[in-house]
């Protein structure tokens, strides 16, 4: 049997390539509203990123998320996705432990 093609994406703060279900996705939709995509699928132009708190402060520094999605994040914008990205962080953990399960 073949073997199914891995999508792989780049993180836009640390450039690493990864599986795409290994990273989460930053999303800027057409209503011009910047939030956290964990299924993958919302419309809009999107960003990844690692799931790591590392390479969040590390795309706020170096302002990577405003040149991936072509749009200007406010500050408090940053901030909103900080606290979200706590927050996701340890569903998105689960989520890929549970994956790891399955297989």
């Amino acid at each position: 049997m073949r073997q199914r093609k891995v999508p792989l994406r780049k993180c836009v703060a640390c450039q690493e390539m990864m599986p795409k279900k290994e990273l989460i996705r930053v999303v800027k939709t057409p209503e011009d509203e910047v939030l956290i995509d964990l299924t993958g699928k919302k419309s809009g132009r999107g960003a990844y990123l690692c799931g790591k708190l590392s390479c969040f402060k590390l795309a706020h520094k170096s302002r990577a998320l405003d040149r991936a999605l072509k749009h200007q994040v406010h500050p408090e914008i940053y901030e909103q996705l900080a606290n979200d990205f706590v927050k996701v962080e340890d569903e998105f953990r689960a989520l890929q432990e549970r994956e790891d399960d399955d297989e």
